[in-house]
């Protein structure tokens, strides 16, 4: 399969293209000032500034507002079956020098340079999630490269299961979808991480099964969490909740509205034999936190990991206000020189904002924050400058301090 064979030419409206040029991987539809050639929907196209200049090669997609994602800038380049395995290689060859590889994200998109496609490993098992039609063509290829590379590291992968079932696939004029690619097998992976243990389950955990961008964070709460009382709030699977309790707290409250998700951390928690020590309650963050005050509980460690508040920059206002609420509620409950571990996972949220959002809370707890670190995700998770959708997760410990 040949990707650049024939390809039609996009050529960009004069002082366009700005984020591609400053090392960006999207065009946007208003940015084209017209295409030339035939093409189908998912073609790979040269690109073109205003005056012929070449840009590069990238695959199209009229019907998304990212009408072009970016695969190389090379003029020599060819598209094909060896050209996706290199990116492979090369994303393998980074995780092994940087992170823990019996579980993390193998393949980022953007941050990868494989634009819309994104590859967990949990063990011995691939979960994939293809968000852009272009991706989509090629995604067999990458999954079959990946299992070939790390073959020759001496791992064979059991099982591969597709989870492209965001809502963002019909922006693309895509159809949601999942289910196996290749021989279906157990969905339910047991992993090691933090030398906690889990059961993922891939086929219908959020997103692909786990939350692995948020693993040295979890690290990060152990050394703060020996002997204290600790309170986890979104805790989805427990994880938190379970790091809080491996590095040997005295007592932990895991709250989620999830029932399902409750479920899976109470089997987790036995799992690790914390169910003495780790607790779990469904229910209503929102909702919890203002009774836990309205009782006088207090807390050595509280811990806020919600979802996503916003994922568009039209809802960013009412985002702030759950921010700014959950956290203000958070460190309420914090005892005197105890802990607030708090995090935004969403793009839109900007760091600067996220920042001031928590300042404001602080002052309407009439609290003091000192900064103990701030971090993002995890380096399996790579933040590739001028892709700024590849920069989503602040992660902030504090300790929270009384007016003195």
């Amino acid at each position: 399969m040949k990707g650049n064979d024939n390809q039609a030419r996009v050529l960009l409206k004069k002082g366009e293209g700005r984020t591609v040029k400053a090392g960006g991987l999207w065009i946007y539809d208003n940015e084209i000032d017209r295409i030339e050639g035939t093409f189908e929907n998912g073609d790979l196209v040269a690109i073109h500034d205003f005056d012929d200049y070449f840009l590069g090669y990238g695959y199209l997609n009229t019907r998304s507002k990212i009408a072009v994602r970016l695969l190389s800038r090379k003029k020599e380049t060819v598209i094909d079956e060896a050209f996706f395995e290199q990116r492979v290689r090369d994303a393998w060859s980074y995780r092994k020098e940087t992170i823990d590889t019996s579980s993390c994200r193998v393949i980022f998109g953007e941050a990868d340079f494989l634009p819309g496609i994104t590859v967990d490993k949990f063990e011995d098992v691939l979960v994939v999630e293809s968000l852009a039609l272009g991706i989509d063509r090629w995604k067999y290829v990458i999954v079959e490269a990946l299992k070939k590379v790390l073959a020759e590291d001496g791992i064979r992968i059991r099982g591969v299961y597709e989870r492209s079932d965001a809502k963002v696939r019909e922006q693309e004029g895509m159809e949601r979808c999942k289910g196996f690619i290749g021989e279906p097998f157990d969905t339910k992976v047991e992993i090691v991480e933090n030398g906690v243990k889990y059961v993922v389950n891939v086929e219908d955990g959020q997103k692909t099964g786990f939350f692995l961008d948020q693993k040295n964070n979890r690290a990060a709460i152990h050394r703060i969490c020996r002997g204290k009382k600790v309170l986890d709030c979104f805790t989805h699977t427990g994880s938190f909740a379970l790091n809080a309790g491996i590095a040997g707290a005295r007592s932990v409250l895991g709250v989620d509205a999830s029932k399902l998700a409750v479920d899976q951390a109470v089997e987790n928690a036995k799992r690790n034999h914390l169910e003495d020590i780790v607790s779990f309650r469904c229910a209503d963050v929102f909702e919890l936190l203002p009774q836990l005050e309205e009782q006088g509980e207090l807390f050595d460690v509280v811990i806020l990991d919600p979802p996503a508040f916003t994922k568009s920059r039209s809802s960013v206002k009412n985002a702030v206000k759950g921010y700014r609420e959950i956290n203000l509620r958070g460190m309420k409950l914090v005892r005197d020189g105890g802990y607030l571990a708090t995090c935004s996972c969403s793009h839109f949220m900007e760091p600067e904002l996220f920042a001031k959002t928590i300042r404001e809370a602080a002052n309407g707890a009439h609290r003091r924050l000192r900064q103990v670190e701030f971090r993002t995700q995890g380096c399996d998770h790579p933040i590739l400058w001028a892709a700024d959708n590849s920069y989503y997760l602040k992660f902030y410990i504090f300790q929270v301090c009384s007016e003195r």
